[in-house]
């Protein structure tokens, strides 16, 4: 899908750099550093303000009370359309920072946040119709689409060794966006303001996050689309394996950003005032912990990181079940706050994996050096959007998963025993793929006559 290269590119005007080469130091130390930095600073910002936009609406269903005429089944299937735009939209977001460079598609994006905002600050009132809302709920998805271009884009600017931090701190920079919204929502309720009051607080934001993205950000002229590179992504088992276990880190983190507010309200009863109290805190620290997750991933193996995580949500997950049934709110709220921290650091964990994986490719087809780096960022980064986009399908099953529930006994309990399942599954995939000692030692099979070390993949 897109493929970094250190071939020169002529000028198209506007600011292109024209040679990148990340993997060298020399080139890295003395230039490449801090190129990359300030690319990485706004296009944090700009994917910033798009996951607020996309999970604006977790917001504005604390707002609808009885006279919009909305049951929870309705506010339920409002946000998992949001989450499912969101996650479609991430596969073209990919194709476009190579289309049309990674500082210009930073530009666009950005301003396609202002029609969402603009449609829901024009329609939200009592008296509009369940369609309206569920329309500008999904306009509010092309938000979830800013996050697959940036890391594509960012994952062109950073050497192999770097990428756990810079797609950690770009990711969880992002995903902090959730957080915020839910913060100004709670103060916007806090002060008896009105939901447009949310929408008007972000259009001069948008604005802002275009003009820097332009004035301060560069594209990458040898970063083109390589529909080889795409063909070959999708034909690899990795990208699937990586999607799946995608879904139960990040899927899980922007499902139940989408849902916390209204399992409580829907649960146990809380006001929108005392839902938006907490409702902010888990995303939060899920959000800031996933920087963690990926150094963590960078010093032990993305891998290892990953499957132990994957044990500590379960069992986060199964305190939420017995405190769910047990009707207990404190517990409830502490079990879940921790399982946003855990699917933060299994964020950072899956996401750095994935170069690692493509790189011990290359080592198991006798590559070496700059052109072994070069294979794994040219399928890295065209797998990197089929991931996301997957794995934000995992927030659509999330909350689906959510509404059937309480349609059906009355409360989460029965969603939260899937997810439960569905971790241990995450579990069993990990250490089978990745960790299992024969499975391990395969990645190098084709290259048992090379002289040089190879790379499993128990050290992705």
């Amino acid at each position: 899908m897109t493929a970094p290269s250190t071939a020169p590119a002529a000028s198209r005007g506007g600011r292109w750099i024209q040679h990148w080469d990340p993997e060298d130091e020399t080139f890295w130390n003395e230039t490449g550093e801090k190129v990359a930095r300030r690319n990485l600073y706004f296009s944090v910002l700009s994917e910033h303000i798009g996951f607020s936009i996309w999970t604006v609406w977790s917001v504005m269903v604390l707002f609808m009370g009885p006279e919009y005429g909305l049951t929870p089944a309705d506010k339920f299937f409002i946000v998992s359309m949001a989450t499912l735009v969101g996650a479609v939209v991430r596969i073209p977001y990919t194709f476009a920072v190579a289309i049309f460079g990674g500082r210009n598609w930073t530009v666009v994006s950005a301003s396609l946040l202002l029609i969402p905002t603009v449609a829901a600050f024009a329609v939200m009132e009592p008296g509009t119709s369940f369609n309206t809302f569920l329309i500008c709920a999904m306009l509010a998805g092309i938000g979830g689409g800013n996050f697959a271009s940036s890391m594509t884009n960012i994952n062109a600017f950073f050497p192999l060794r770097k990428k756990g931090w810079a797609l950690g701190l770009n990711a969880g920079g992002g995903n902090i966006g959730v957080p915020v919204v839910q913060l100004i929502g709670l103060a916007v309720i806090g002060a008896s303001g009105g939901p447009r009051v949310l929408l008007g607080i972000y259009i001069p934001f948008i604005v802002l996050a275009a003009v820097l993205a332009w004035l301060k950000m560069d594209n990458i002229a040898s970063v083109k689309n390589d529909t080889g590179a795409a063909k070959d992504a999708v034909r690899e088992a990795h990208t699937w394996i990586m999607s799946f276990l995608y879904i139960g880190t990040f899927g899980s983190f922007i499902g139940y950003s989408f849902a916390f507010g209204l399992v409580l309200q829907t649960q146990f009863g809380r006001t929108p005032l005392q839902s938006a109290y907490v409702t902010f805190i888990g995303p939060l620290l899920g959000s800031l912990i996933r920087p963690v997750g990926g150094a963590l991933a960078d010093k032990y193996g993305g891998a290892k990181i990953t499957l132990w995580n994957y044990v500590a949500m379960a069992g986060a997950t199964g305190v939420i079940v017995l405190a769910s049934m047990q009707k207990s709110l404190p517990l409830f709220t502490v079990a879940f706050i921790a399982l946003f921290v855990l699917t933060g650091i299994g964020n950072g964990s899956t996401f750095k994996m994935i170069p690692g994986i493509f790189q011990a490719k290359a080592h198991a087809k006798g590559l070496q050096g700059e052109e072994a780096a070069a294979y794994g960022r040219r399928l890295s980064g065209a797998s990197m959007g089929i991931i996301g986009a997957v794995g934000a399908l995992g927030g659509l099953g999330i909350n689906l998963a959510f509404r059937q529930s309480f349609l059906t006994v009355g409360s989460g309990t029965g969603a939260f025993v899937s997810f439960l399942a569905f971790y241990g599954l995450c579990f069993a995939v990990t250490w089978a793929v990745y960790l299992r000692r024969p499975a391990a030692r395969t990645v190098t099979a084709t290259a048992e006559t090379e002289a040089k070390p190879q790379l499993s993949y128990a050290e992705v």
